[in-house]
Formats: C-alpha cells, structure tokens, sequence
C-alpha cells in the first residue's frame, strides 16, 4: 500500500491509483507524526512532499514494513538520510524534471525585480497611475550585465543559458569548478569577495543544509556593488532575512526577487513593507507539466524499490 501526505495534481494522483492500492492524507497543514503513524498499518511506501518533515525521531518509528520515502521534491532537506539509511529505508526524490520550469522563474524574478513590475502593478491595481512621466518607475537594465549564480547546478546552469540570451555575462561561485563543457564560457570564482564585487546580479541557486544556511549575510551583502539585485530560488535558508532587509532599506541592494523564505510560509513580515522585493509564494516548478513530472518520477521510484529493479 502507498501511503499519499497530500493532493497532487490529478494525473499523478490518477496514476497512483492504477498502480497501487492508496491511503490519502489530503493534509493541508503541517505533518503530524502520530496521525501519520496512525496511518501506516499495511504500507509499504510513502510518497510525501517538502512540506513534510521527516526526523530522526520520526523515522525511527516508522514500522518496518516501510521500504522506501519519495518526496516530489528535488530538496531532501526534510528527511534525516542518515536516520533512513540506519532503517534500510530508501529515499528517492524527483532531481532534473524540474530544471527549466525554476530557471524560467528564476528569469522573471531577476526581470521583475529590475523593471520595477511589482511596483508598478500594485500601483495600477491600486488606480494611482497618472500617466506617462519620463521619471516615473525609472528600473535597471539587465541586457549587458554581470550575472553572479551561487550555485551552478542544473538549474543554475539553465538560468545561465537564458541569461546569454540577454548579453549578460556569466559568473559563478561553486564548491568546485565545472569542466569547460558546462562551464559554457561562464567565469569561476573559488571565493566569495572577487564574486560578489564583479557582478549586477545575484542569483541564488545552490542547495539548502547547513553549508549555505544564511550563506548571503551582511558581510556578503558588503561586498556587491551599490544597487545590485537579489535573486532566489534555491532555499530561503540560503539568506539572513534581516540583513538582507536593511540592505533594502538603505538602497545597497536595488531590488530584490524571491520565491523561497526561512520558515516558508511564515515569511519574514519585513519584506511585506519593501516596494523593492518581488514576492512570489514557492511556485519556482508550479507549472502543470513540471509537476506531473516531479509526481511520476517519484512513482518510477516508489515502483523501482517496490519491485527491487
């Protein structure tokens, strides 16, 4: 039996029902560990999302009738691997499919960010245009640019692709430098300081754990140039909200583009009041066919271990 935390989207949902026998949770809030528990008698598999917290003292009551948890996420952060592995529980999670769907929100972030296009629907909506003015909602261009990825992963790299298309040169700051083929003519920065202090853009693609937590702090905001702009899709854990909130406030940092926060979906409240962040709600790989994909990778999974292929 497949054990289902929450809706996904009916073609996914559709194909669980074919091929296994569903229990369906059709949570909304947070994963509660006993109503969870209280729910596995049969189960074989779980197939849940980032929304889902899996720790030590979870996984370690699970019944030993689980074998394996997919999550329809490429992020594993949610899961203890290390709890998982010592239960011979297998982990599999939905990596690639969702590659061009974030880096195209990734696109639209940095665009809306420099344009100003936050700004200036809110403003319509709010009917206080007065007209054309050639000072009114002056944004920044990006074709020509310095784009600056932290994370020069298969996203990072797609963002890159479509970033070129714009005449915007490429830079990145990895854990290690990408063979000349992927680096695709970008440049390789091995630290920080020479990164941040060559680059328009920044934009935040690199994973989430303990490695990057709060990586863009106020000694990294220092360094970009006056009036850079922010990008993030990667994990709003990746950001010290507060200091990248009064780098708003001052002006050092132009404008800026989110689309993940620290304690999703208790954002921090002091972005609410900056005109200069763009504010999406996680929907970086929110697209129909993004998400089929994620679901049915997840199943292909599920079906692998189930079936010991």
């Amino acid at each position: 039996m497949l054990l289902i935390t929450r809706d996904l989207p009916p073609d996914v949902m559709a194909r669980a029902r074919r091929e296994h026998q569903t229990r369906e949770l059709h949570l909304q809030a947070a994963l509660s560990p006993q109503t969870l528990l209280e729910n596995l008698s049969g189960v074989s598999a779980i197939l849940c999302t980032t929304r889902d917290t899996f720790d030590a003292a979870l996984i370690a009551a699970l019944p030993s009738s689980i074998r394996v948890i997919a999550t329809s996420s490429v992020g594993v952060e949610h899961i203890d691997l290390e709890a998982a592995a010592a239960r011979g529980i297998e982990i599999r999670n939905t990596p690639g499919v969702l590659t061009a769907a974030t880096a195209e929100l990734t696109l639209l972030l940095m665009l809306m960010a420099a344009r100003r296009a936050g700004e200036g629907e809110r403003l319509l909506r709010a009917g206080n245009w007065t007209g054309f003015s050639p000072t009114f909602l002056l944004g920044r261009d990006v074709s020509g640019k310095a784009l600056g990825i932290f994370g020069m992963g298969r996203i990072g790299r797609a963002f890159a692709h479509m970033a070129r298309a714009l005449d915007m040169t490429i830079h990145y700051h990895n854990r290690t430098r990408l063979s000349p083929e992927l680096e695709d003519g970008a440049i390789y920065h091995a630290d920080d300081e020479s990164f941040l202090s060559a680059i328009d853009f920044l934009s935040i693609n690199a994973p989430g754990g303990e490695a990057t937590r709060h990586w863009l702090n106020a000694e990294r905001i220092a360094r970009l140039k006056p009036g850079a702009i922010v990008v993030n899709t990667g994990r709003g854990s990746s950001v010290d909200d507060e200091a990248l909130i009064a780098a708003l406030q001052s002006g050092h940092v132009a404008a800026t583009g989110l689309d993940v926060f620290n304690n999703e979906p208790a954002l921090h409240p002091g972005y609410l009041a900056l005109e200069n962040a763009v504010l999406l709600p996680h929907i970086g790989s929110a697209t129909v066919e993004t998400r089929n994909a994620m679901g049915f990778l997840a199943l292909d999974g599920i079906n692998e271990v189930l079936n010991g292929v």
